[in-house]
C-alpha cells in the first residue's frame, strides 16, 4: 500500500484508481472469506450433526478424519485471507494445554543462543535463564524429543533482554517437527495408510497421537504446500510434450454412506524431457472439461489413449499423439486368451517397433528422429500393410476386427512419434505414475471429499515427482517442510523436486 507521503503526490485520477484497486482487493478477500466460512459451517454440521447409520465402522473412521483434515485446512486458508488487523488473538484461557511428552522418550537438545553476548550499549550480557520447548520427532519406528533451549541473556547496565529466535515452523508452537509431519504425509499419501491406522502404529511405537490431531496436521500441511504445487504446475506447462491419463477413485457422498465415481488425472513430462515431473488432479467426474480446465492455455502435443474426453482439446490447438502400447495390448489380450495366430503375428510387428525404440533411448532429439525415419518408419509401414491386408479376412464385430480397427482408425496419432524425436512411442510413463494410486485404493477405499481428493493429488504430485528425480520422498518432504516457512516466495522454485538440493 502507498505510504502517506507518496499519497500526497498522487493526482486525483491516480487516487481514484488506487481506491478502486483497494476496494476490488477487499471485495475479493471478503468473498473468499464468506465462501470458506460457508464451507466451514457445512463441514462442522456434518461432523457434529446427526450421522448416518449406513456408515460402516471403517467408513466412519475415514470420513471423520477427512472432516478434521478439511476443517484444519479451511481455518488455515481463512487465516491467510483475513487482514492481519482483523485476526483476533486466541484468549489465553481457550488455548489448549498440551500434556508433557513422556519422560521415557529419547531427547536431543538443540540450543539457540544469540550470535553475540555483547549488548548494543557495549556491555557484556549475563545469562539469567532459559526457555525450553519440546517437539515430537519421528524416524520410522522411533519417537524422539527435540528440546529447544533458548538461553536468556540480560545486560546488567541497560537491562536489555536478548534471546535467539527459533526458526519458523510449518506448525508454529505445535508439537510436531518437520520429520514427524513428513512421516504422516508419506504414510498417508505414498504408503496409503489412513490416519486411524497410523494412530495405532504410533501407539505401538510409544506415543499415541489422536487421529483428529493427525488430521489437523495434514490439513495445515496441504495449505502450506500449495505455493509449491502452483510453481510445479507452471514449470510443467513449459514442456512442449505431455502425457495424460486418468483412473477412477471412489468419493464419499457426505451424509449418505455411499460413494460415487470420481477421477484422478495424471499429467507428466516425457522420459526425454529435462524436467521429470508428474502432476495429479482430482475431479468429481471424467468429463473432458476437467482436462481442458487443468491445461488451460497450454498448447503442445498431448500423448493419450483414445478416451473421447480429450477430443475437444485437439480442436483448440493441442496436437494429438497416440499410445502404441494400447494398440499392442489389444492383440496381446487376444493371444493371451485364445493363442490367436493373427494376434501373434501382429505382436511380432509391434515388437520390431519397440526393439528399435529401445536402441534409440539414449540419443538426442534430432538423432532419434533421423534413426526413426531410417528404421522405424519402414517397420511401421509394414505393420500398416499387414493390418490392412488382414482386416477383410476377419468377421466384423469380432475381437480381432476390433483390435485391427483400433490401430487403423488411430494410425495417424499412433505414428506421430515418427515425425518428432521429442515424442514417446506410448503413454506408459504416466500410466506407471498412476499405477501406485490405483493400487492404493485397496487401502484407503475412497476420498472423503472433493477437497480431500485435491489435497491428496497435491501431496502425491510432490511425492511421485521426487521419486522421478531419484529422491527419497521422506527426505525430500522433511527438508521442504523445514525450509518452507522461511523460504522467500521469489525462491520457492528452489524447493521443486527437480531443483531441490538438500541443505548441508
Amino acid at each position: 500500500m502507498a505510504s502517506t507521503a507518496s499519497l500526497d503526490t498522487l493526482t486525483e485520477d491516480q487516487l481514484r484508481t488506487l481506491a478502486r484497486a483497494l476496494m476490488a482487493e477487499v471485495t475479493l478477500k471478503q468473498t473468499t472469506i464468506e465462501k470458506l466460512t460457508h464451507e466451514n459451517a457445512l463441514l462442522k454440521r456434518l461432523k457434529f450433526g446427526t450421522r448416518s447409520e449406513s456408515y460402516t465402522a471403517e467408513q466412519r473412521q475415514l470420513f471423520e478424519e477427512t472432516l478434521d483434515t478439511d476443517l484444519a485446512a479451511l481455518e488455515q486458508e481463512m487465516l491467510a485471507a483475513s487482514p492481519v488487523s482483523a485476526r483476533e488473538p486466541t484468549p489465553e484461557k481457550l488455548v489448549p494445554k498440551r500434556a508433557p511428552l513422556p519422560a521415557h522418550l529419547p531427547r536431543r537438545e538443540i540450543r539457540h543462543e544469540p550470535d553475540s553476548t555483547v549488548c548494543r550499549c557495549g556491555c557484556a550480557l549475563r545469562r539469567i535463564g532459559e526457555d525450553v520447548s519440546e517437539k515430537l520427532d519421528y524416524t520410522p519406528g522411533v519417537f524422539t524429543v527435540e528440546r529447544h533451549v533458548r538461553g536468556k541473556w540480560v545486560c546488567a547496565s541497560c537491562e536489555t533482554l536478548t534471546q535467539a529466535a527459533v526458526p519458523a515452523q510449518v506448525i508454529d508452537k505445535g508439537l510436531p517437527t518437520a520429520g514427524l509431519l513428513a512421516q504422516v504425509l508419506i504414510a498417508k499419501f505414498a504408503d496409503h495408510l489412513p490416519l486411524y491406522r497410523q494412530e495405532k502404529i504410533f501407539e505401538r511405537a510409544g506415543f499415541a497421537i489422536a487421529r483428529s490431531t493427525l488430521a489437523q496436521w495434514v490439513g495445515v500441511c496441504g495449505v502450506q504446500l500449495a505455493p509449491l504445487l502452483a510453481a510445479l504446475k507452471a514449470e510443467l506447462f513449459t514442456q512442449p510434450v505431455l502425457h495424460a491419463d486418468e483412473t477412477p477413485v471412489a468419493m464419499l457422498k457426505p451424509g449418505t454412506g455411499k460413494t460415487h465415481r470420481a477421477y484422478l488425472w495424471g499429467y507428466a513430462s516425457t522420459a526425454f524431457a529435462p524436467l521429470p515431473v508428474v502432476l495429479y488432479d482430482f475431479t468429481e467426474s471424467r468429463a473432458g472439461a476437467h482436462a481442458r480446465d487443468f491445461l488451460g492455455d497450454w498448447r503442445g502435443t498431448l500423448v493419450t489413449d483414445d478416451y473421447s474426453g480429450y477430443k475437444a482439446l485437439y480442436t483448440s490447438g493441442v496436437t494429438e499423439a497416440g499410445c502404441m502400447a494400447h494398440a499392442r495390448r489389444k492383440f496381446h489380450e487376444l493371444f493371451a486368451t485364445g493363442k490367436s495366430l493373427i494376434a501373434e503375428e501382429a505382436l511380432t510387428h509391434f515388437g520390431a517397433l519397440y526393439a528399435i525404440e529401445a536402441e534409440l533411448a539414449a540419443l538426442d532429439t534430432q538423432a532419434r528422429l533421423h534413426a526413426r525415419q531410417q528404421h522405424a518408419q519402414p517397420a511401421a509401414d509394414a505393420l500398416h500393410r499387414w493390418l490392412t491386408a488382414h482386416r477383410p479376412k476377419v468377421s466384423d464385430g469380432s475381437a480381432t476386427a476390433k483390435a485391427i480397427d483400433y490401430s487403423l482408425k488411430r494410425w495417424g496419432a499412433l505414428t506421430r512419434y515418427l515425425s518428432d524425436g521429442a515424442l514417446p512411442i506410448d503413454n506408459n510413463r504416466v500410466e506407471n505414475a498412476i499405477r501406485p494410486i490405483a493400487l492404493g485404493r485397496k487401502n484407503w477405499l475412497f476420498a472423503g471429499s472433493l477437497r480431500a481428493g485435491q489435497r491428496a493429488a497435491a501431496v502425491m504430485s510432490l511425492v511421485q515427482s521426487a521419486r522421478l528425480n531419484g529422491h527419497d520422498p521422506y527426505a525430500y518432504l522433511k527438508d521442504v517442510l523445514t525450509r518452507l516457512p522461511t523460504q522467500p516466495a521469489s525462491r520457492i522454485a528452489e524447493l521443486l523436486p527437480h531443483r531441490w538440493q538438500p541443505e548441508g
